[in-house]
């Protein structure tokens, strides 16, 4: 027997005010940030902050270095410039990602070149990365996204036989691991985001730069503080006004890393409740007919920034785009009271600053270092096709439990039982 669907007048499926925001923000994350403000002179615990954060990350990571800084954009843009890449350089990066991984190869005057998704990942393909390789190369951004390990062995490989630096994007993948290793200690630098929605949260805005080379580590490090080499709160003590190179402002502030530090305590217990909430949603919604779940390989253990559907008019036998079913469905659910979203509205290349190749005035760093890279609309089809079919189930993060996800899983039984009264 039909049921009527909340979008056609019948009963919501989700109470009012069920789902609980990210981060959960505890009475030791409160305390956390209170305490900067115990000291007398602040300015101390800029380098409390900073310091105790880049130790205690490195420490989580096995790595040696950790920069703390205001963005995970930031904290790419110095893995470009740790790496020594030159105005020119070309970095291979995916035609699906959020494109502050590009934006970090411009900031340092160096050009992306996009290869298209893997189509069940939806993370670079590593067999597109080498065809792309030119002369130019030097490096390759594989991003873990969605929380989803990228497949590093073959990239790393391809890297190796091509003298290619790998930079690691960890925006979205805190924790995550790949073949037992965790997403950012494999390549040569990585840069990770706090930014508050992240599974790692500093309730605002924040990055992680972290790599294991002493000389890359040195190269980074003048991007945080205009060039110079100073101590956070030792600059009255420290500060030569000395620029060693052409720096930014990068630094972090220390109510931001306060609170990153005292989540961090949670991180793998937080992430293990991420993966039982989505692993439960997937035995569900995979039994649905017209959804696709996440694919994960064996060799992967995400951590689920996102929880990701997919939607496939064939299987329902009906004559619509998948874009048409996805939004149709959404709307639906929206209407039960499932949140759910559009992330990227089409691949990175295919946005006007690489369309007319605004970047630095008269078309640099394209013009002026003479590049032949262009970027065709309709080059990168896979991601075409993941940006038209799904969509991002919100409302997976702790302390959201299997309570809600069963009343996810009814809410999409119920529209996709339906599916005749919203097309």
């Amino acid at each position: 027997m039909a049921e009527k669907l909340a979008l056609k007048g019948g009963k919501k499926t989700v109470p009012a005010d069920m789902i609980h925001p990210w981060p959960e923000v505890t009475d030791e994350d409160r305390k956390a940030v209170a305490e900067v403000l115990t000291v007398a002179d602040i300015q101390e615990q800029q380098k409390i902050q900073s310091e105790s954060l880049a130790k205690e990350w490195a420490d989580y990571m096995g790595m040696k270095y950790c920069i703390p800084v205001n963005s995970g954009t930031a904290a790419l843009h110095m893995c470009v410039a740790g790496l020594g890449l030159e105005p020119g350089d070309e970095v291979i990066v995916p035609a699906f990602t959020f494109w502050a991984s590009a934006a970090a190869v411009l900031h340092h005057n160096v050009i992306p070149v996009f290869v298209d998704i893997d189509p069940k990942t939806f993370c670079i393909d590593p067999a597109l990365i080498e065809p792309a390789i030119t002369e130019r190369t030097k490096a390759v951004m594989p991003v873990h996204i969605h929380g989803m390990p990228a497949d590093m062995d073959p990239i790393l490989e391809i890297a190796k036989k091509h003298n290619l630096k790998v930079i690691e994007d960890v925006a979205q993948a805190h924790g995550a691991r790949y073949k037992g290793k965790l997403c950012g200690a494999m390549g040569d630098a990585a840069g990770a985001s706090t930014q508050r929605s992240k599974v790692l949260s500093s309730g605002s805005q924040g990055g992680l730069f972290m790599t294991d080379d002493e000389d890359i580590y040195k190269r980074a490090a003048l991007l945080e503080y205009f060039g110079e080499l100073v101590t956070p709160g030792r600059e009255r003590e420290e500060q030569e006004y000395n620029a060693y190179g052409l720096g930014w402002m990068y630094r972090d502030n220390p109510f931001s890393q306060a609170f990153v530090r005292s989540q961090l305590k949670r991180l793998d217990k937080n992430n293990a409740l991420r993966v039982v909430n989505c692993n439960y949603l997937t035995e569900n919604l995979s039994k649905i007919k017209g959804l696709e779940t996440p694919y994960v390989p064996e060799e992967c253990e995400p951590v689920y920034y996102n929880y990701v559907v997919g939607f496939n008019p064939d299987e329902l036998d009906m004559d619509i785009s998948p874009k048409q079913l996805r939004e149709k469905v959404q709307e639906a659910l929206g209407a039960e009271g499932v949140s759910t979203g559009q992330w990227q509205r089409l691949p990175v290349p295919e946005q006007e600053i690489f369309q007319a190749r605004v970047g630095y005035g008269k078309g640099c760093p394209w013009k002026c270092t003479d590049s032949k890279v262009t970027y065709e609309k309709g080059a990168y089809p896979r991601s075409s096709e993941f940006i038209a079919s799904h969509c991002y189930v919100f409302g997976i993060n702790p302390p959201n439990n299997l309570e809600l996800m069963k009343i996810y899983a009814e809410a999409f039984e119920k529209v996709m039982d339906n599916i005749d009264q919203i097309l």
